[in-house]
């Protein structure tokens, strides 16, 4: 694999955040991976923060359609949430040559070297940022529509290295059931109520299929919302919040396995939820929630209230 130039930069700000929201101080380096068999363009930016010591893991921030996401390595949001976690945070620039179907995205099946393309830019940056720990550092996967995409088959191709994933209204993926240590992988899957009909059957099958097969994810569909992200990126985060501790423990080496039954189950038809450790079986497309937090704030989000 070539790779192209790489630029660093000590920034001391952030760009104009919203007022109360705190400067986080740290360092940005850029890098491009050379084309590959399923992508033209691969960037990626890395933002970690200053004086964290050892970094825990990485955000992985991932656009829609290709786009660049590049700019989300300066968002106040993500960086004060990388901070507060001692992660670094990595936004992605992924394009496919051209071709007839723009609609279908070539570079988010992962296993065709997308994801290769990540995994040798996190190892050329942790170098770079003398940090590393990034090159096999555990990775949290937000996307939105087709960076949801290249999230899930990222985590097919590589759940070892996933501490949960985020899919959110896309519409083309290349894996229907993937393996069992996939489905280990907590995860929340977004369909807009007003979206595409398409997407929304796409998502509620690769959903179906693999919870009854007892993935550990969650759908979560938000009334009225069409292909945009709305509330997703909170309810999100209050998920990584509360998954990071069960995956990572206090000591943040290597990813601890999850059980269904330390849980929650929520009913996608009562929008009710209940403990997984209760008697009885739940409904196989009931969605699994690791914390009863996670469960209200599903609960909230499906029924269309505020999430809390």
């Amino acid at each position: 694999m070539k790779f192209f130039a790489i630029a660093g930069t000590s920034l001391v700000a952030l760009l104009p955040c919203a007022a109360g929201t705190k400067v986080i101080e740290g360092t940005t380096l850029d890098v491009a991976i050379a084309p590959g068999k399923n992508y033209d363009k691969a960037e990626f930016r890395l933002w970690f923060p200053a004086e964290a010591g050892l970094l825990r893991g990485t955000v992985v921030a991932v656009p829609g359609s290709g786009a660049d996401g590049r700019p989300k390595a300066d968002d106040a949001f993500w960086r004060v949430f990388a901070a507060k976690q001692r992660f670094a945070l990595i936004a992605c620039h992924f394009t496919d040559s051209p071709h007839d179907q723009a609609f279908i995205e070539y570079y988010v099946n992962a296993s065709q070297g997308s994801g290769q393309a990540l995994v040798d830019a996190l190892t050329l940056l942790a170098g770079q940022a003398h940090h590393p720990e990034l090159a096999t550092a555990p990775l949290l996967l937000w996307g939105e529509s087709a960076g949801g995409e290249f999230n899930y088959e990222f985590a097919a191709w590589r759940p070892e290295r996933v501490i949960a994933f985020i899919l959110n209204k896309g519409g083309i993926y290349y894996t229907a059931l993937v393996p069992p240590a996939a489905r280990a992988v907590p995860a929340l899957l977004f369909v807009g109520g007003a979206d595409l009909e398409s997407r929304k059957a796409i998502i509620a099958g690769l959903f179906a299929v693999n919870r009854r097969a007892g993935a550990l994810w969650a759908i979560v569909e938000e009334p009225g919302v069409g292909h945009a992200c709305e509330r997703s990126r909170d309810l999100s985060i209050l998920f990584f919040e509360e998954v990071l501790p069960l995956r990572l423990g206090q000591s943040g080496a290597g990813l601890t396995p999850l059980v269904e039954k330390s849980g929650f189950w929520g009913n996608t038809k009562t929008k009710t939820y209940r403990p997984a450790s209760r008697d009885g079986v739940p409904d196989p497309l009931s969605a699994w929630l690791p914390t009863e937090r996670v469960a209200r704030a599903w609960q909230a989000a499906v029924a269309d209230r505020l999430i809390k």
